[in-house]
Protein backbone atom coordinates (compact mmCIF):
# COMPACT_ATOMS: atom_id res chain seq x y z
CA UNK A 1 0.00 0.00 0.00
CA UNK A 2 -13.47 4.35 -4.58
CA UNK A 3 -10.40 3.01 -6.66
CA UNK A 4 -11.00 1.51 -10.10
CA UNK A 5 -11.32 -2.20 -10.53
CA UNK A 6 -8.35 -3.96 -12.18
CA UNK A 7 -10.19 -4.01 -15.52
CA UNK A 8 -10.72 -0.24 -15.43
CA UNK A 9 -7.07 0.67 -14.82
CA UNK A 10 -4.89 1.47 -17.83
CA UNK A 11 -2.45 -1.15 -16.59
CA UNK A 12 -5.02 -3.90 -17.22
CA UNK A 13 -3.43 -5.97 -14.44
CA UNK A 14 -5.02 -9.09 -13.07
CA UNK A 15 -4.62 -9.99 -9.42
CA UNK A 16 -3.26 -13.42 -8.64
CA UNK A 17 -3.60 -15.41 -5.47
CA UNK A 18 0.00 -16.59 -5.18
CA UNK A 19 2.92 -14.21 -5.83
CA UNK A 20 5.67 -15.22 -8.19
CA UNK A 21 8.93 -16.59 -6.81
CA UNK A 22 10.84 -13.50 -7.88
CA UNK A 23 10.38 -10.08 -9.45
CA UNK A 24 10.29 -9.66 -13.17
CA UNK A 25 13.31 -7.80 -14.60
CA UNK A 26 12.67 -4.13 -15.20
CA UNK A 27 12.83 -3.22 -18.86
CA UNK A 28 15.30 -0.39 -19.63
CA UNK A 29 14.08 2.52 -21.66
CA UNK A 30 14.43 2.14 -25.46
CA UNK A 31 17.53 3.83 -26.86
CA UNK A 32 16.83 7.18 -28.38
CA UNK A 33 19.07 10.12 -29.12
CA UNK A 34 16.74 12.54 -27.35
CA UNK A 35 16.49 10.16 -24.37
CA UNK A 36 20.22 9.75 -23.99
CA UNK A 37 20.66 13.51 -23.47
CA UNK A 38 17.53 14.07 -21.37
CA UNK A 39 17.67 14.96 -17.68
CA UNK A 40 17.77 12.04 -15.26
CA UNK A 41 14.33 12.82 -13.83
CA UNK A 42 12.53 13.05 -17.19
CA UNK A 43 9.93 10.30 -17.65
CA UNK A 44 8.70 9.01 -21.02
CA UNK A 45 5.77 7.05 -22.31
CA UNK A 46 5.14 4.91 -25.37
CA UNK A 47 2.95 6.72 -27.85
CA UNK A 48 1.40 5.15 -30.96
CA UNK A 49 4.41 6.08 -33.07
CA UNK A 50 6.98 7.84 -30.93
CA UNK A 51 7.99 8.61 -27.35
CA UNK A 52 6.23 11.51 -25.63
CA UNK A 53 6.74 13.23 -22.31
CA UNK A 54 4.27 12.61 -19.57
CA UNK A 55 5.57 11.99 -16.05
CA UNK A 56 7.37 15.25 -15.26
CA UNK A 57 6.28 16.78 -11.90
CA UNK A 58 4.42 20.03 -12.20
CA UNK A 59 6.61 21.76 -9.61
CA UNK A 60 9.97 21.02 -8.07
CA UNK A 61 9.79 19.59 -4.55
CA UNK A 62 12.21 19.65 -1.66
CA UNK A 63 14.54 16.62 -1.38
CA UNK A 64 13.62 13.84 1.05
CA UNK A 65 16.64 14.71 3.22
CA UNK A 66 20.15 16.07 2.95
CA UNK A 67 21.61 12.82 1.63
CA UNK A 68 21.41 13.50 -2.09
CA UNK A 69 23.41 12.57 -5.11
CA UNK A 70 25.22 15.01 -7.31
CA UNK A 71 22.85 16.89 -9.60
CA UNK A 72 22.28 15.16 -12.91
CA UNK A 73 21.76 18.11 -15.23
CA UNK A 74 21.27 17.93 -18.99
CA UNK A 75 24.72 19.33 -19.70
CA UNK A 76 27.83 20.89 -18.15
CA UNK A 77 27.12 24.06 -16.25
CA UNK A 78 23.34 23.59 -16.32
CA UNK A 79 21.52 23.04 -13.00
CA UNK A 80 19.58 19.85 -12.47
CA UNK A 81 17.45 18.29 -9.72
CA UNK A 82 18.90 15.97 -7.11
CA UNK A 83 18.96 12.32 -8.15
CA UNK A 84 16.83 9.68 -6.50
CA UNK A 85 17.85 7.88 -3.32
CA UNK A 86 18.02 4.08 -3.37
CA UNK A 87 17.75 2.66 0.14
CA UNK A 88 18.07 -1.15 0.40
CA UNK A 89 15.79 -2.89 2.88
CA UNK A 90 18.11 -5.34 4.67
CA UNK A 91 17.28 -8.58 6.46
CA UNK A 92 19.37 -8.27 9.63
CA UNK A 93 19.70 -12.03 10.02
CA UNK A 94 21.21 -12.68 6.58
CA UNK A 95 22.54 -9.29 5.46
CA UNK A 96 20.71 -9.60 2.18
CA UNK A 97 18.75 -6.80 0.52
CA UNK A 98 15.16 -8.00 0.13
CA UNK A 99 13.69 -4.80 -1.36
CA UNK A 100 14.68 -1.29 -2.47
CA UNK A 101 13.02 1.91 -1.31
CA UNK A 102 13.24 4.66 -3.93
CA UNK A 103 12.89 8.31 -2.89
CA UNK A 104 12.60 10.50 -5.99
CA UNK A 105 11.74 14.12 -6.63
CA UNK A 106 8.19 14.92 -5.62
CA UNK A 107 8.01 12.25 -2.91
CA UNK A 108 7.99 14.80 -0.07
CA UNK A 109 5.68 17.34 -1.64
CA UNK A 110 2.72 16.12 0.38
CA UNK A 111 0.30 16.86 -2.44
CA UNK A 112 -2.44 14.59 -3.67
CA UNK A 113 -0.54 13.54 -6.82
CA UNK A 114 1.63 10.51 -7.47
CA UNK A 115 4.58 12.35 -9.06
CA UNK A 116 7.08 11.05 -6.49
CA UNK A 117 5.77 7.50 -6.80
CA UNK A 118 5.99 7.55 -10.59
CA UNK A 119 9.43 9.18 -10.61
CA UNK A 120 10.72 6.57 -8.18
CA UNK A 121 9.36 3.77 -10.34
CA UNK A 122 11.00 5.20 -13.46
CA UNK A 123 14.30 5.74 -11.61
CA UNK A 124 14.29 2.08 -10.56
CA UNK A 125 13.70 1.08 -14.18
CA UNK A 126 16.68 3.15 -15.31
CA UNK A 127 18.81 1.38 -12.72
CA UNK A 128 17.38 -2.01 -13.81
CA UNK A 129 16.48 -2.80 -10.20
CA UNK A 130 15.27 -6.40 -9.99
CA UNK A 131 14.30 -6.51 -6.31
CA UNK A 132 10.80 -5.56 -5.10
CA UNK A 133 10.30 -1.81 -4.80
CA UNK A 134 9.13 0.27 -1.83
CA UNK A 135 7.59 3.50 -3.11
CA UNK A 136 5.98 6.33 -1.09
CA UNK A 137 2.48 7.54 -1.94
CA UNK A 138 0.35 10.15 -0.22
CA UNK A 139 -2.82 9.23 1.63
CA UNK A 140 -4.68 11.83 -0.44
CA UNK A 141 -3.65 10.09 -3.67
CA UNK A 142 -4.87 6.72 -2.39
CA UNK A 143 -8.22 8.18 -1.38
CA UNK A 144 -8.51 10.23 -4.58
CA UNK A 145 -9.60 7.34 -6.77
CA UNK A 146 -9.25 6.72 -10.47
CA UNK A 147 -7.97 10.03 -11.79
CA UNK A 148 -4.96 10.31 -9.51
CA UNK A 149 -3.71 6.73 -9.88
CA UNK A 150 -3.92 6.39 -13.67
CA UNK A 151 -0.37 7.69 -14.09
CA UNK A 152 0.95 5.10 -11.66
CA UNK A 153 -0.73 2.22 -13.50
CA UNK A 154 0.59 3.47 -16.83
CA UNK A 155 4.12 3.80 -15.45
CA UNK A 156 3.91 0.22 -14.16
CA UNK A 157 3.03 -0.93 -17.67
CA UNK A 158 5.90 1.02 -19.20
CA UNK A 159 8.43 -0.42 -16.75
CA UNK A 160 7.14 -3.99 -17.12
CA UNK A 161 6.49 -4.20 -13.38
CA UNK A 162 3.86 -6.39 -11.75
CA UNK A 163 1.86 -4.80 -8.93
CA UNK A 164 2.71 -7.57 -6.47
CA UNK A 165 6.39 -6.53 -6.79
CA UNK A 166 5.66 -3.03 -5.44
CA UNK A 167 4.99 -2.00 -1.83
CA UNK A 168 3.21 1.35 -1.67
CA UNK A 169 4.00 3.19 1.58
CA UNK A 170 1.12 5.50 2.52
CA UNK A 171 2.55 8.69 3.97
CA UNK A 172 1.23 12.04 5.13
CA UNK A 173 -1.42 13.03 7.62
CA UNK A 174 -4.55 10.97 6.92
CA UNK A 175 -6.70 13.23 9.12
CA UNK A 176 -7.96 15.46 6.26
CA UNK A 177 -8.76 12.37 4.21
CA UNK A 178 -12.10 10.67 4.61
CA UNK A 179 -11.50 7.35 6.34
CA UNK A 180 -13.96 5.42 4.19
CA UNK A 181 -12.38 6.74 0.99
CA UNK A 182 -8.89 5.82 2.21
CA UNK A 183 -9.89 2.26 3.11
CA UNK A 184 -11.73 1.89 -0.21
CA UNK A 185 -8.62 3.09 -2.02
CA UNK A 186 -6.45 0.59 -0.13
CA UNK A 187 -8.84 -2.24 -1.01
CA UNK A 188 -8.74 -1.19 -4.66
CA UNK A 189 -4.94 -1.16 -4.78
CA UNK A 190 -4.77 -4.50 -3.00
CA UNK A 191 -7.27 -5.98 -5.47
CA UNK A 192 -5.00 -4.98 -8.36
CA UNK A 193 -2.09 -6.69 -6.59
CA UNK A 194 -0.14 -3.95 -4.82
CA UNK A 195 1.21 -4.54 -1.31
CA UNK A 196 0.25 -1.82 1.17
CA UNK A 197 2.38 -0.27 3.91
CA UNK A 198 2.13 2.67 6.30
CA UNK A 199 5.11 4.93 7.00
CA UNK A 200 6.12 7.23 9.84
CA UNK A 201 4.36 5.15 12.50
CA UNK A 202 5.09 6.50 15.97
CA UNK A 203 5.12 10.21 15.16
CA UNK A 204 2.51 10.70 12.44
CA UNK A 205 -1.09 11.48 13.35
CA UNK A 206 -2.39 8.05 12.37
CA UNK A 207 -5.19 6.40 14.36
CA UNK A 208 -3.93 3.00 15.43
CA UNK A 209 -7.30 1.37 14.78
CA UNK A 210 -6.82 2.35 11.12
CA UNK A 211 -3.92 -0.11 10.99
CA UNK A 212 -6.24 -2.86 12.17
CA UNK A 213 -8.84 -1.97 9.54
CA UNK A 214 -6.33 -1.57 6.69
CA UNK A 215 -4.31 -4.76 7.45
CA UNK A 216 -1.06 -3.46 5.90
CA UNK A 217 1.69 -5.75 4.67
CA UNK A 218 4.48 -3.63 6.22
CA UNK A 219 4.56 -1.02 8.99
CA UNK A 220 7.52 1.38 8.80
CA UNK A 221 8.47 3.10 12.04
CA UNK A 222 9.31 6.76 12.13
CA UNK A 223 13.06 7.49 11.69
CA UNK A 224 12.82 9.85 14.67
CA UNK A 225 11.50 7.01 16.84
CA UNK A 226 14.36 4.75 15.72
CA UNK A 227 16.89 7.50 16.49
CA UNK A 228 15.55 8.43 19.94
CA UNK A 229 14.21 5.07 21.09
CA UNK A 230 17.55 3.54 22.19
CA UNK A 231 18.32 6.56 24.40
CA UNK A 232 14.82 7.26 25.72
CA UNK A 233 13.14 4.37 27.60
CA UNK A 234 9.70 5.87 27.03
CA UNK A 235 10.13 5.99 23.28
CA UNK A 236 11.70 2.55 23.37
CA UNK A 237 8.55 1.25 25.06
CA UNK A 238 6.50 2.90 22.32
CA UNK A 239 8.55 1.15 19.65
CA UNK A 240 8.11 -2.23 21.36
CA UNK A 241 4.35 -1.71 21.58
CA UNK A 242 4.17 -0.86 17.87
CA UNK A 243 6.09 -4.03 17.00
CA UNK A 244 3.65 -6.06 19.07
CA UNK A 245 0.74 -4.31 17.35
CA UNK A 246 2.22 -5.11 13.95
CA UNK A 247 2.49 -8.78 14.82
CA UNK A 248 -1.12 -8.74 15.96
CA UNK A 249 -2.37 -7.37 12.62
CA UNK A 250 -0.09 -9.68 10.60
CA UNK A 251 2.31 -6.99 9.32
CA UNK A 252 6.09 -6.88 9.04
CA UNK A 253 8.01 -4.06 10.70
CA UNK A 254 10.67 -1.92 9.00
CA UNK A 255 13.11 0.24 10.97
CA UNK A 256 14.41 3.08 8.73
CA UNK A 257 17.32 5.42 9.33
CA UNK A 258 19.60 3.14 11.39
CA UNK A 259 22.81 5.19 11.79
CA UNK A 260 24.92 3.50 14.48
CA UNK A 261 25.36 0.22 16.28
CA UNK A 262 23.44 1.44 19.33
CA UNK A 263 20.33 1.90 17.20
CA UNK A 264 20.95 -1.45 15.50
CA UNK A 265 21.16 -3.22 18.86
CA UNK A 266 17.91 -1.56 19.96
CA UNK A 267 16.15 -2.55 16.73
CA UNK A 268 17.23 -6.15 17.23
CA UNK A 269 16.02 -6.02 20.83
CA UNK A 270 12.60 -4.83 19.68
CA UNK A 271 12.31 -7.93 17.50
CA UNK A 272 12.65 -6.17 14.13
CA UNK A 273 14.38 -8.00 11.27
CA UNK A 274 13.98 -5.49 8.41
CA UNK A 275 15.99 -2.27 8.57
CA UNK A 276 17.66 0.34 6.41
CA UNK A 277 19.98 3.28 6.98
CA UNK A 278 23.52 4.67 6.56
CA UNK A 279 24.97 2.02 8.88
CA UNK A 280 23.88 -0.77 6.52
CA UNK A 281 24.50 0.82 3.12
CA UNK A 282 26.35 3.97 1.97
CA UNK A 283 24.34 6.93 0.65
CA UNK A 284 25.59 6.30 -2.89
CA UNK A 285 24.37 2.70 -2.99
CA UNK A 286 22.59 1.81 -6.23
CA UNK A 287 21.06 -1.41 -7.56
CA UNK A 288 23.22 -1.23 -10.68
CA UNK A 289 26.35 -1.72 -8.56
CA UNK A 290 25.36 -5.38 -8.16
CA UNK A 291 25.87 -5.54 -4.37
CA UNK A 292 22.69 -6.98 -2.87
CA UNK A 293 24.33 -8.17 0.35
CA UNK A 294 25.64 -5.78 2.98
CA UNK A 295 27.68 -6.11 6.14
CA UNK A 296 25.55 -6.15 9.30
CA UNK A 297 27.58 -5.40 12.46
CA UNK A 298 27.17 -7.87 15.28
CA UNK A 299 26.07 -6.13 18.49
CA UNK A 300 27.60 -8.83 20.72
CA UNK A 301 31.01 -10.23 19.66
CA UNK A 302 30.54 -13.36 21.80
CA UNK A 303 27.37 -14.33 19.92
CA UNK A 304 29.30 -16.51 17.46
CA UNK A 305 30.86 -18.62 20.24
CA UNK A 306 27.52 -19.03 22.00
CA UNK A 307 25.59 -20.14 18.91
CA UNK A 308 28.36 -22.35 17.52
CA UNK A 309 27.04 -25.38 19.41
CA UNK A 310 23.42 -24.92 18.33
CA UNK A 311 23.86 -26.80 15.09
CA UNK A 312 23.26 -25.89 11.47
CA UNK A 313 20.36 -23.74 10.36
CA UNK A 314 17.14 -25.46 9.42
CA UNK A 315 17.51 -24.08 5.90
CA UNK A 316 20.19 -26.73 5.35
CA UNK A 317 17.68 -29.49 6.22
CA UNK A 318 14.87 -28.07 4.08
CA UNK A 319 12.51 -30.38 2.21
CA UNK A 320 9.93 -29.27 -0.38
CA UNK A 321 6.54 -28.56 1.15
CA UNK A 322 3.25 -29.76 -0.32
CA UNK A 323 1.00 -26.69 -0.22
CA UNK A 324 -2.66 -26.11 -0.99
CA UNK A 325 -4.76 -22.94 -0.83
CA UNK A 326 -6.28 -22.28 2.58
CA UNK A 327 -9.77 -22.77 1.15
CA UNK A 328 -9.15 -26.30 -0.18
CA UNK A 329 -11.57 -29.04 0.74
CA UNK A 330 -10.72 -32.16 2.71
CA UNK A 331 -11.37 -34.23 -0.40
CA UNK A 332 -8.58 -32.38 -2.23
CA UNK A 333 -6.18 -33.07 0.63
CA UNK A 334 -7.08 -36.78 0.52
CA UNK A 335 -6.30 -36.84 -3.20
CA UNK A 336 -2.87 -35.30 -2.62
CA UNK A 337 -1.99 -37.69 0.23
CA UNK A 338 -3.18 -40.70 -1.78
CA UNK A 339 -1.05 -39.74 -4.78
CA UNK A 340 2.26 -39.97 -2.89
CA UNK A 341 2.75 -42.13 0.25
CA UNK A 342 5.94 -40.25 1.24
CA UNK A 343 4.03 -37.02 1.95
CA UNK A 344 3.89 -36.52 5.71
CA UNK A 345 2.09 -33.18 5.81
CA UNK A 346 0.16 -30.66 3.73
CA UNK A 347 0.57 -26.94 4.43
CA UNK A 348 -2.41 -24.64 3.84
CA UNK A 349 -1.24 -21.20 2.60
CA UNK A 350 -2.87 -17.88 1.78
CA UNK A 351 -2.49 -15.85 -1.40
CA UNK A 352 0.96 -14.67 -0.28
CA UNK A 353 2.22 -18.24 0.40
CA UNK A 354 2.11 -17.63 4.16
CA UNK A 355 1.20 -20.77 6.16
CA UNK A 356 -2.28 -20.76 7.65
CA UNK A 357 -2.44 -24.32 8.93
CA UNK A 358 -0.71 -27.69 8.93
CA UNK A 359 -2.34 -31.05 8.20
CA UNK A 360 -0.55 -34.09 9.58
CA UNK A 361 -1.00 -37.16 7.39
CA UNK A 362 -1.73 -39.70 10.14
CA UNK A 363 -4.24 -37.66 12.11
CA UNK A 364 -6.02 -36.39 9.02
CA UNK A 365 -6.49 -39.83 7.45
CA UNK A 366 -7.66 -41.14 10.83
CA UNK A 367 -10.39 -38.48 10.84
CA UNK A 368 -11.42 -39.34 7.31
CA UNK A 369 -11.41 -43.09 7.91
CA UNK A 370 -13.57 -42.88 11.01
CA UNK A 371 -17.30 -43.42 11.16
CA UNK A 372 -18.95 -41.15 8.60
CA UNK A 373 -15.63 -39.33 8.27
CA UNK A 374 -15.75 -38.92 4.50
CA UNK A 375 -19.39 -37.91 4.51
CA UNK A 376 -18.86 -35.32 7.24
CA UNK A 377 -15.65 -33.68 6.02
CA UNK A 378 -15.01 -34.41 2.32
CA UNK A 379 -16.83 -31.41 0.85
CA UNK A 380 -15.95 -29.01 3.67
CA UNK A 381 -12.87 -26.88 4.21
CA UNK A 382 -9.75 -28.80 5.16
CA UNK A 383 -8.88 -26.02 7.58
CA UNK A 384 -11.44 -27.48 10.01
CA UNK A 385 -9.12 -30.46 10.52
CA UNK A 386 -5.84 -28.52 10.33
CA UNK A 387 -3.59 -27.63 13.23
CA UNK A 388 -1.68 -24.42 13.80
CA UNK A 389 1.53 -24.61 11.82
CA UNK A 390 4.77 -24.83 13.79
CA UNK A 391 6.69 -22.02 12.11
CA UNK A 392 10.44 -21.41 12.31
CA UNK A 393 12.57 -18.88 10.45
CA UNK A 394 15.04 -20.19 7.91
CA UNK A 395 17.95 -19.03 10.09
CA UNK A 396 16.81 -20.98 13.17
CA UNK A 397 19.47 -23.45 14.42
CA UNK A 398 18.69 -27.11 14.98
CA UNK A 399 18.55 -26.97 18.79
CA UNK A 400 16.16 -24.01 18.77
CA UNK A 401 13.98 -25.75 16.18
CA UNK A 402 13.74 -28.81 18.44
CA UNK A 403 12.49 -26.59 21.24
CA UNK A 404 9.73 -25.35 18.94
CA UNK A 405 8.84 -28.94 18.02
CA UNK A 406 8.56 -29.98 21.68
CA UNK A 407 6.18 -27.25 22.82
CA UNK A 408 3.10 -29.41 22.18
CA UNK A 409 3.44 -32.94 23.52
CA UNK A 410 0.62 -34.23 21.32
CA UNK A 411 2.33 -32.98 18.14
CA UNK A 412 6.01 -33.59 18.83
CA UNK A 413 6.67 -35.24 15.46
CA UNK A 414 4.76 -32.77 13.26
CA UNK A 415 6.80 -31.24 10.45
CA UNK A 416 8.12 -27.73 11.09
CA UNK A 417 7.26 -25.09 8.48
CA UNK A 418 10.26 -22.97 7.44
CA UNK A 419 9.50 -19.39 6.34
CA UNK A 420 11.61 -16.64 4.78
CA UNK A 421 12.10 -13.08 6.01
CA UNK A 422 8.62 -12.01 4.85
CA UNK A 423 6.78 -15.06 6.21
CA UNK A 424 6.39 -17.09 3.01
CA UNK A 425 6.58 -20.88 3.19
CA UNK A 426 9.93 -22.19 1.91
CA UNK A 427 9.52 -25.84 2.85
CA UNK A 428 9.33 -28.20 5.82
CA UNK A 429 11.80 -29.86 8.17
CA UNK A 430 11.12 -33.27 9.67
CA UNK A 431 11.80 -33.82 13.35
CA UNK A 432 13.73 -37.01 12.59
CA UNK A 433 16.32 -34.97 10.70
CA UNK A 434 16.61 -32.59 13.66
CA UNK A 435 17.21 -35.49 16.04
CA UNK A 436 20.00 -36.91 13.88
CA UNK A 437 21.84 -33.59 13.71
CA UNK A 438 21.36 -33.01 17.46
CA UNK A 439 22.90 -36.43 18.14
CA UNK A 440 25.88 -35.52 15.95
CA UNK A 441 26.36 -32.32 17.95
CA UNK A 442 26.52 -34.27 21.23
CA UNK A 443 28.97 -36.74 19.75
CA UNK A 444 31.39 -34.10 18.47
CA UNK A 445 33.10 -33.29 21.84
CA UNK A 446 33.74 -37.01 22.40
CA UNK A 447 35.59 -37.41 19.09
Amino acid sequence: MSLPSPSAAPLAATSQSVPASGPAPATPFPPDSAREHAPADTAWEHGPATMVRRYTPAAAAQPYDQRAYAPAGPGPGLPGPAGPLFLPVVDLDTGGAVAIEVIAEGASSGGPGVAGTVNGLLAAAREEALLPLVLPISAAAVAGGTAGLARLHEAMRMCNRRPREVILVIEGDPAPVERTALLSGIDGLRAVGYLIAFGGIGTTALPLDLLADASPYVIALSPDLVARGPRDPRRGALAESLVRLARGVGAHVLAPGVRDETELAAVRGWGIRLAQGPLLAPPDWRPSHGYNRVHVPLPVPEAAAVTASLGPRVQELLLPAVTLPAGSTAEEVVAVLSAEPSITSVILVDEYQRPQGSIDRSRFLLFMAGAYGHALHAKKSAGRLADTAKIVAKTTPVIAAMQVAGRDNSRVYDDLVVVDEVGRCMGVVRVGDLLRHAADLQAQPAR
